[in-house]
């Protein structure tokens, strides 16, 4: 009971309105998007809309090395100094690169966002390719690519994409050991100009005030080239078949088809999927102990994408489990799923989007700031999640029957790794889902 005559304050609302995104695109074609929200910490990150796809056989590898050396010397600090003034303010840096799009990304506490924002944007537009920095990353790579060779999924994975595709698609996202020699700083340089243009770029940001961020963004982006890309390189799907003998316990298979995106607006939310209570782990995994791992995996890009099975087992047991996983597929095709099913598929799909969006409370995630970025590379928009969440509760039993239909009567990638003396032939595999 409250004391007499003192009054209880107002009560808070039990739902606080997020607050809204805002986009502004300067004149010379860069987009800036921020939102805000209370949170002491803030996620900037500078999004290109440029990955492997985009390098000709000459630049093999240019992503893949202009990803690892972010960060380091620029035309105005060197790499010691960068490193302190980053260490200065408790930042978090990270960049990556893939086959549609490349990401810097910088987080630390918000009351540093104009370091941060200048940081960041000196590091992309002002590297200095000294030559024992792009050599250094150089060995480092020669030692990621020894290691990816141990990795038989990551491996596989990443070997179905030119076994499925010609074109872009098909470039390495790794680069290839042949290629190591003939890269230099000078080279980088000739690439980033082509491709790191204005127009081309999105500065996304979590957590900050988007008039605060105009005011530092515009003096340092105002005089970027502003060139439209010619187009998007061209990528046919076609099928195929990748095989390597390295012998071992062990045979890694992937069973994969093209799934046609759309422009992202198809999704497939049903299916097998992941998880102790999917169709593979129930149906695969619990029933066969020869079967060590079997999973669905998917490649989405902007015009296309790979949804498939992948799997592992021992030798003996390599045709039964490759016909397994088949059979999954089919029986989802052949409408074996019911409602049970897809309630719980569409239940585990939204859990899985809401709680990597929460993940953004923690310090070191910087998922809200890539979510808005990559988005907008790829709609020119940040799709609310209440759209995607609508989207997934839509899907029925049909759609998910008619998309698995659909997607294996396309070609069969096939891709296997290890002892694979026992995999079945390319033809014998594919006629099973005729």
């Amino acid at each position: 009971m409250p004391l007499n005559g003192v009054s209880l304050p107002l009560p808070l609302a039990d739902h606080v309105e997020p607050s809204k995104l805002k986009i502004t695109t300067l004149p010379n074609g860069l987009k800036i998007a921020s939102e805000m929200s209370p949170h002491p910490a803030a996620s900037i990150g500078l999004y290109v809309d440029c990955g492997s796809i985009y390098e000709a056989p000459y630049f093999h590898g240019a992503t893949h090395l202009l990803g690892r050396r972010a960060f380091k010397s620029t035309s105005n600090r060197s790499h010691l100094r960068l490193v302190r003034e980053i260490e200065a303010i408790g930042g978090n840096t990270s960049a990556s690169a893939s086959r549609e799009q490349m990401s810097y990304t910088i987080e630390a506490l918000k009351t540093y966002v104009p370091e941060m924002v200048e940081v960041l944007i000196d590091s992309v537009r002002n590297p200095a390719f000294l030559d024992w920095e792009v050599n250094e990353e150089l060995s480092k790579m020669k030692l990621e690519i020894a290691e990816l060779a141990k990795n038989s999924m990551g491996l596989l994975m990443e070997a179905v994409h030119p076994a499925g595709y010609s074109g872009a698609l098909a470039s390495p996202l790794y680069v290839p050991e042949s290629a190591l020699d003939r890269l230099s700083g000078e080279l980088l340089e000739e690439f980033m100009a082509e491709n790191f243009t204005a127009a081309r770029m999105v500065l996304a940001a979590s957590r900050v005030e988007h008039e605060e961020l105009l005011k530092v963004v515009e003096p340092l982006t105002s005089d970027l080239v502003n060139v439209q890309r010619k187009g998007e390189p061209k990528s046919q799907y076609r099928g195929g078949d990748f095989r390597q003998h390295t012998g071992g316990e062990a045979t890694h298979f992937a069973l994969a088809f093209e799934m046609l995106m759309g422009g992202g607006g198809s999704f497939s939310a049903g299916g097998p999927g992941k998880g102790m209570h999917s169709w593979l782990y129930l149906r695969i995994l619990n029933e066969y102990q020869q079967v060590q791992s079997c999973t669905a995996f998917s490649s989405i890009f902007n015009n296309t994408g790979l949804f498939g099975i992948y799997g592992c087992s021992s030798p003996e047991f390599t045709e039964k489990a490759i016909e397994l996983a088949a059979k999954e597929l089919k029986d989802v095709a052949g409408g074996k799923v019911n409602q049970k099913h897809l309630d719980r598929a569409k239940a585990a799909t939204k859990s899985a989007v809401l709680m990597n969006l929460e993940a953004n409370l923690c310090l070191v995630q910087m998922i809200a700031a890539e979510d808005i970025g990559r988005q907008i590379l790829t709609y020119r928009e940040r799709k609310p999640v209440e759209q995607f969440l609508k989207t997934v509760d839509g899907f029925t039993l049909k759609d998910i029957t008619d998309f698995t239909s659909k997607i294996i009567s396309k070609p069969l990638t096939m891709g296997s790794f290890g002892d694979v003396l026992s995999v079945p032939s390319y033809d014998t595999v594919s006629n099973n889902f005729s």
